[in-house]
């Protein structure tokens, strides 16, 4: 019987030479972008991920990661705000769609409040700081190729505003066939399903290649606060920006207290001598129990970053943000693909001078799923002049924790169940499963549970107060 004969296998550079010849006949992407993923992919194939030694980890001492309550007050003298101001420009990262809250579209376009979305509360905080302190703080919006047109759109009703809006595109990268390493377009998948955004970290080179990064440099800015656009809890907080300007550090990270519903988030430790993020995927497995106590990793990543424009620049172009790699599989009509992704949170490693600040937990109040869009909505909140603030008749630090079954997933299947947003301010859990509704003017209280039996519907009445309690049917009201 004939010998089988075995498939050639590529070497590093024999499959990096194969990519570059494939990836330089893709005309929808720029030389910058097909550099950029080269480079990526590159550093994938040999390996290079930096491998942790656990005993060498350190808890951050407090001149690393600086308390909220130590940092000096800003100025109060107008003028001098103005100018501390004048320094900053504020991004938010505008790349993702609302699927998985069931809408279309950018996901910075679903409403939150009182009919505002994300994003005119966004446009609403820094109008009013404009407006009050005669500055010019411009909003840039880092879009991908899924949400540019849409934005593009949306941010037309904002041309009278007192804000100067700009977008530009995150990198838009071939998602690689893990089969034989070629990218899908180059295999005739030309739609959007062959592309991907290849993740936060991308705001760093995007920023330069768009020719932002100059221009707010040439406008005498100073700093760029980065967050996501569903972090409610993200606003220019100006005891953070003149700190920064005040001990020139380059990178800031906004960390906040971890607690159960954060144990994977990533953490900031000290490891030889530089402030560096921890990642859950970076960590060996024997030691993920203790990665995800409270007791010794106590602090996470909230993705609020205050970054220095002309050290960012430097770095760029000296292609030193060698960040690590996230690698995420995934699958386009049933082949198998890579998306190669970084982290901006993990950038902090490679600028000088960079901290951490432990801020308060209500600088995030992330929106992911419509259990946090309940929260939002409730009276545990009011709306002030763009900004969310937190309802002082709420006692306990921490929100109720909400688990809404998948009946209420997408936005419009969880405002009609809703007659009316109940009260929640003495809430400490709530639970609900199969198909329950709720009337208006309802109070929850303690811990609830709401199970709807199979096949049936459960209505909670108007007025009804639920105080530790478990419904299973309408008897149990």
């Amino acid at each position: 019987m004939a010998a089988v004969a075995e498939a050639p296998l590529f070497t590093e550079a024999e499959k990096v030479a194969k990519l570059q010849a494939a990836v330089a006949g893709l005309s929808q992407i720029s030389e910058n972008e097909k550099s950029g993923f080269i480079s990526l992919v590159s550093r994938y194939l040999s390996g290079e991920a930096q491998q942790i030694e656990w005993s060498k980890i350190q808890t951050p001492t407090e001149e690393v990661v600086v308390p909220y309550e130590s940092l000096a007050p800003p100025p109060e003298e107008l003028g001098s705000t103005r100018k501390l101001l004048d320094k900053l420009a504020v991004l938010k990262l505008n790349g993702g769609l609302g699927t998985t809250m069931g809408c279309t579209g950018p996901k910075s376009v679903i409403e939150v409040r009182n009919g505002l979305t994300f994003l005119d509360l966004i446009v609403i905080q820094i109008e009013s700081l404009n407006t009050k302190y005669g500055c010019n703080v411009p909003l840039l919006l880092m879009n991908s190729f899924n949400t540019h047109e849409d934005t593009q759109k949306i941010v037309e009703k904002y041309s009278n505003s007192n804000i100067e809006i700009h977008t530009f595109n995150q990198s838009q990268y071939p998602r690689l066939v893990v089969e034989d390493f070629t990218p899908l377009p180059s295999k005739g998948q030309t739609g959007k399903d062959g592309w991907y955004p290849p993740g936060h970290g991308d705001v760093f080179p995007s920023l330069l290649n768009s020719g932002k990064l100059d221009a707010l440099i040439s406008q005498g800015k100073e700093y760029i606060f980065v967050a996501n656009s569903d972090n409610l809890g993200a606003i220019v907080d100006l005891k953070i920006l003149n700190h920064l300007v005040h001990n020139q550090n380059e990178y800031c990270m906004e960390v906040t207290p971890k607690t159960l519903a954060d144990v994977k988030g990533g953490t900031l430790i000290s490891y030889e001598g530089r402030v560096q993020l921890l990642e859950i995927a970076q960590v060996p497995n024997e030691h993920v129990n203790e990665f995800k106590s409270i007791e010794k990793f106590k602090i996470f990543n909230t993705n609020n970053l205050w970054v220095n424009l002309r050290a960012i620049k430097r770095l760029v172009e000296a292609d030193a943000l060698k960040m690590e790699i996230i690698p995420n599989p995934k699958e386009v009509d049933g082949v198998k693909v890579l998306q190669l992704e970084t982290a901006a949170g993990a950038a902090i490693r490679f600028f000088d001078n960079a901290i951490g600040i432990n801020v308060p937990r209500s600088r995030f109040l992330p929106v992911k799923a419509t259990s946090d869009l309940l929260l939002v909505q409730s009276d545990l909140y009011t709306l002030v002049n763009g900004f969310v603030i937190r309802n002082k008749a709420r006692t306990s630090p921490a929100n109720p924790s909400v688990d809404l079954g998948p009946e209420f997933k997408k936005v419009g299947d969880f405002l009609s169940r809703f007659k009316s947003i109940p009260s929640i301010i003495e809430l400490d859990s709530l639970k609900v499963s199969g198909d329950v509704w709720f009337g208006a003017d309802i109070i929850l209280k303690g811990k609830v549970i709401i199970r709807a039996k199979p096949g049936q519907k459960l209505e909670v009445p108007d007025g009804v107060s639920l105080e530790n309690k478990e419904v299973n049917a309408h008897d149990d009201i």
